[in-house]
């Protein structure tokens, strides 16, 4: 397993936001970390970038415990807010990430073309569109070819062709080797996951492919299934 969970708990402000959470990802594999908002996705993520303090268990990423520098290279992350500047233009904002992770100035030039911003390298980030702000910010994670993403909701707000081209990008990647961990609250978009991880109220209320669940649970749509486990689970506000 590229992540392996155990007996996860996080607590804030004495507050339980992830309540024993085991589950593992496996290599080169898209999968999706599937939920509403609020459930616990983020902070999740958080926690397998070593972003996160854990009142307890474990995380271990590549063999290695979540945070160690020896992972510093290793994983991409994308967070929900982006983490560029807006008064630089794009390709300045890309030489500065490849500068701190000392990648020669090539690298820059390869993953814009990889998100298709080429025609807007000399651009500053605060005349993009929504859109193409996102796809900097993927380009960012993407630098030095780690071999995890973790991407945090990189679809929402998002048109559905570029939400096409996007997904279509990270079956590329998977296909290359590299594991994507992706999280969303929208369940249309569980079906282009490999695997996937359900979470409601802090708690992972089941993992495995969309047809395992669908089985498991007897019904025609991913939605459905969600609705069924988390009743399986006791909850009764669904």
């Amino acid at each position: 397993m590229v992540i392996d969970i155990r007996s996860l708990q996080v607590v804030r402000n004495r507050k339980p936001i992830l309540t024993d959470i085991t589950c593992g990802v496996p290599k080169g594999r898209v999968v999706g970390l599937i939920g509403p908002s609020g459930s616990g996705k983020t902070t999740l993520m958080r926690a397998i970038v070593g972003a996160q303090t854990i009142r307890r268990g474990s995380v271990t990423v590549l063999g290695e415990p979540a945070g160690s520098e020896a992972l510093r290279h290793q994983i991409g992350y994308m967070s929900q807010g982006a983490g560029v500047y807006a008064d630089l233009s794009v390709i300045e904002n890309l030489r500065y990430f490849s500068r701190l992770l000392h990648l020669p100035k090539a690298e820059a030039d390869r993953v814009l073309g990889i998100v298709e911003l080429s025609p807007q390298r000399n651009q500053t980030v605060a005349t993009l569109s929504g859109g193409q702000v996102v796809r900097v910010s993927l380009a960012i994670a993407l630098l030095g070819t780690p071999p995890l993403l973790v991407l945090d909701e990189p679809t929402v707000g998002l048109d559905p062709l570029l939400r096409q081209k996007l997904w279509q990008l990270f079956d590329n990647l998977a296909g290359a080797g590299t594991t994507l961990l992706v999280s969303s609250h929208v369940m249309d978009e569980a079906e282009k996951c490999g695997e996937l991880l359900l979470m409601r109220g802090g708690r992972l209320i089941a993992q495995g492919s969309a047809m395992t669940l669908l089985q498991k649970t007897r019904t025609d749509s991913l939605e459905q299934a969600f609705i069924a486990l988390a009743k399986e689970q006791g909850d009764t506000h669904v």
